[in-house]
């Protein structure tokens, strides 16, 4: 049996987060991804937030989480030779992943008309902040000014302290998912056709689509959403974040069985016969008294207790958890959700990297190949396509490499 890219190479000109973690996640299903990296600093994310005392310097958190199962070469892109090597590389390719700004792979000769006449059924990939043309195309863009851009934080924060950026990245992360989707339909679409595509993945497309309920309905009904916090957007006040005893916790009890079930669980079934518990328009018209009222008992058990309770009674609730107790949890070990491997690098040193969202019965994401070292595989790459060991030489001696 053989993972679902198995054969295919794929040519990989990204750094920092989106392009890299679309890339891995083909190489986590057996594509041949040959990571294209400056020649003395590497990828940007190599470095990055990686002050840890004994850490190899190039061998960062964000670097290894998104580069799995690859292949690293160093390549001056501007060099007068790097030309010749890219096109040898691309006529052994299948893919050509980039996250440049708009119009830097067209001035460096690589862009998608120069490398279709090298392989004309090549799939070329383009993943930038706004797309590859309109207005925009070009402005330089990170997740959080895309989470500001796209309207994210302006619906995301409280009222009493304004509009608030996500504690993580959602933009770069989700287009990076988003690119690995659009790449594998377009592999589809070659065995059915032969011919390759051309493919503008952009980061604000992606953040509208994340946005998609909230956006259709101001498209549908004109509704500009609010500032909520961690209410529900159904605005059911049974429905939020609580604080217990020893922590906080998050209750979606929307539902009339489930909000009985919640008012019984915490034995208040009598505020069922109240008539601003009757029905939801009630409780959402006297929200604030709702509101108080549960989160007033919550107080009065440790989360662990309330969690045993609502589970007997069905009532949806959640504890809001620390990465700590998050990584503990036994359910990453059933899900294979975590793959280690000796830090690269550095002597002795395990590190437990993401694998993926999914599991699958047979030929899964997998690799044997860890995060690579920078350059590691320069060598052995340019054997493969047909450099010799004085040529490699030169172009090392020329800077190229």
């Amino acid at each position: 049996m053989a993972q679902a890219f198995s054969g295919i190479r794929i040519i990989d000109f990204t750094q920092v987060l989106a392009g890299p973690i679309a890339t891995q996640q083909l190489a986590l299903l057996g594509a041949d991804v040959i990571k294209i990296e400056e020649r003395v600093n590497g990828d940007q994310t190599r470095g990055l937030l990686n002050d840890t005392p004994g850490a190899n310097p190039s061998m960062s958190p964000s670097f290894l989480s998104c580069n799995l199962g690859k292949r690293s070469i160093t390549l001056d892109l501007k060099s007068p030779s790097a030309a010749e090597i890219v096109h040898r590389l691309v006529r052994t390719a299948d893919v050509v992943v980039e996250n440049f700004r708009a119009g830097v792979m067209d001035r460096l000769g690589f862009g998608y008309e120069a490398l279709k006449a090298i392989r004309p059924d090549i799939v070329y990939c383009s993943i930038s902040g706004y797309g590859q043309e309109g207005p925009k195309a070009g402005t330089p863009a990170y997740d959080g000014a895309i989470q500001a851009d796209s309207g994210m934080m302006s619906i995301t924060g409280h009222p009493g302290t304004g509009p608030t950026r996500t504690g993580y990245m959602p933009v770069d992360m989700a287009t990076g998912l988003n690119t690995a989707f659009a790449i594998s339909a377009a592999l589809y679409r070659r065995l059915a056709t032969g011919e390759g595509q051309r493919l503008d993945v952009a980061m604000m497309d992606t953040a509208i689509v994340l946005q998609t309920p909230q956006i259709s309905n101001f498209l549908v009904n004109g509704v500009v959403p609010e500032l909520i916090g961690n209410r529900s957007p159904t605005g059911q006040p049974t429905a939020n974040s609580f604080a217990t005893r020893d922590g906080f916790m998050n209750v979606l009890a929307l539902k009339e069985p489930q909000v009985q079930a919640l008012l019984e669980a915490i034995g208040r079934a009598d505020l069922l016969s109240d008539p601003r518990f009757q029905n939801a328009p009630a409780r959402m018209q006297h929200y604030d008294e709702v509101y108080t009222l549960v989160a007033d008992i919550l107080r009065t058990k440790p989360t662990a207790e309330w969690l045993d309770v609502f589970a007997r009674s069905r009532v949806p609730a959640a504890a809001i958890r620390a990465f700590p107790e998050v990584l503990a949890d036994e359910q990453f070990r059933h899900r294979h959700t975590f793959i280690r491997f000796p830090k690269p690098g550095e002597t002795d040193t395990q590190v437990d990297l993401v694998r993926a969202g999914y599991q699958a019965d047979t030929d899964g994401p997998d690799t044997v190949l860890p995060p690579p070292m920078h350059g590691e595989h320069t060598e052995q790459v340019l054997c493969e396509i047909g450099y010799d060991e004085d040529a490699i030489a030169k172009l090392r001696d020329g800077l190229t490499i």
